[in-house]
């Protein structure tokens, strides 16, 4: 309200601004919650398999119209048009499940689509005359290994060898019913192509995602030993400190005490130190789940160093770092985001004729740590960075977002480099 009891107007907003921001809204609806560390190599390599599957079944779908309605002139209208939905309608939804959610929903699209698949074949008895097309094979032969990878991305493998075999002789069956000119050899050479063709692709869509997951196993054991070491290279520097600290204080109280022979001011102070330094170390006991600023900088530098030992580290701290204690499961999805930024740097930042600095600083104050890796190398326009280039959106950003207390920036141009910004907190602020 105004202050003279009118409502206040607003400007209208632009039709294309209203736009953007219901379809910013789905998307944020829509996006699954980011990928486990441990399975994250597995569910992108899903995602990207599924946005390929999708415009895969759209592609087919154009190159085979003109055959569709040749072979439609012998069934009734509403069959094409049921067939051709059941078998390709599911394509356009996995091209676009994948792009925005994850490997949960592409599964069951991709579930789907195999099913429609085989429902689009079980309609022929209903539409189709026996043996009334004039043709070597009917259209639904051609899209039968697209059908065979979305059962490869839904089941796993022992039923996607059941589906393909399923699908296949579902096939055959089919040319038999409808093709008019049919011989027993033409059938088997049917089958056995169909049976091939789509076991290479049950072959290569498994070994992908077996790939992936092996990749996933690995990256966790690796992990696993980074933190392994780091508190290992902990306790080394806890009995270190206690070690020193029976020699310089305890050791030394005593040997004066017996020199001394009477009391002393000096002595006095001299062993109120050493009891108050004994209370500290007994009262600093940590867990074994967390780690200290020396131990979590090891350990994020034992991660880059694993994939580049010439990247230059440097460590900076500010009053009172020593009181940092971060989980370990922060310092894994830090290293991890951490790893990506590197990798993504030594695959494209690279320039003709030069080489690229690489430096990471890690500055740890009281409760908190920041990460920022810089290159001078090509750079690249965020804005330019198409929807399925995963390395930044999920295992970055998204992977810091997920993390309570973290978050992460991104800041690059072409010709300028880029800088990644890791941040974490342990109060959980941003």
């Amino acid at each position: 309200m105004t202050a003279t009891g009118t409502l206040a107007t607003r400007p209208a907003e632009h039709p294309m601004s209203v736009i953007t921001a219901f379809l910013q809204r789905l998307r944020r609806a829509l996006v699954m919650p980011q990928e486990d560390p441990a399975t994250a190599a597995y569910d992108r390599i899903m995602r990207r398999l599924g946005i390929s599957v999708g415009i895969a079944g759209i592609i087919v779908c154009a190159m085979e119209l003109p055959e569709i309605a040749e072979q439609g002139r012998h069934a009734p209208g509403w069959w094409t048009v049921v067939a051709v939905v059941l078998t390709f309608g599911w394509f356009p939804v996995l091209a676009v499940v994948s792009a925005i959610t994850g490997p949960g929903p592409v599964r069951i699209v991709s579930g789907c689509a195999a099913l429609s698949f085989l429902a689009a074949l079980a309609t022929m008895p209903f539409a189709l005359e026996v043996h009334s097309v004039d043709s070597t094979t009917v259209w639904p032969y051609r899209v039968a290994a697209l059908a065979v990878i979305a059962a490869v991305l839904a089941w796993p493998p022992r039923w996607a060898v059941a589906y393909l075999v399923a699908s296949s002789t579902s096939v055959a069956l089919s040319i038999i019913y409808t093709v008019a000119t049919v011989t027993p050899y033409s059938v088997v050479e049917n089958f056995l192509r169909a049976v091939g063709l789509a076991a290479l692709f049950v072959w290569c869509g498994t070994a992908a995602t077996g790939a992936a997951a092996r990749v996933d196993r690995e990256s966790v054991i690796a992990t696993r030993r980074a933190a392994a070491a780091a508190s290992a290279q902990g306790r080394d520097h806890e009995r270190a400190r206690f070690a020193a600290l029976i020699h310089d204080a305890v050791l030394s109280t005593l040997l004066e005490a017996s020199r001394a022979g009477a009391q002393s001011d000096v002595l006095r102070r001299q062993a109120e130190r050493t009891l108050e330094q004994l209370d500290e170390c007994r009262g600093s006991d940590r867990d074994p789940d967390l780690l200290d600023a020396r131990s979590a900088v090891l350990f994020l530098r034992a991660a880059v160093h694993e994939i580049n030992p010439v990247v230059r580290f440097a460590t900076r701290t500010w009053p009172g770092f020593d009181d940092l204690r971060m989980p370990v499961h922060a310092a894994s999805t830090i290293a991890a985001a951490l790893a990506e930024a590197v990798r993504n740097s030594l695959r494209h930042a690279q320039l003709p004729g030069r080489e690229v600095r690489r430096i990471v600083t890690a500055t740890v104050s009281a409760g908190s740590i920041r990460i920022v890796f810089t290159d001078d190398g090509a750079g690249f326009d965020l804005a330019a960075v198409s929807a399925d280039r995963l390395g930044i959106s999920m295992s970055i950003l998204g992977r810091m977002r997920q993390l309570a207390g973290g978050s992460a920036f991104v800041e690059s141009q072409p010709g300028e480099g880029t800088t990644v910004t890791l941040v974490w907190g342990g109060d959980g602020s941003r």
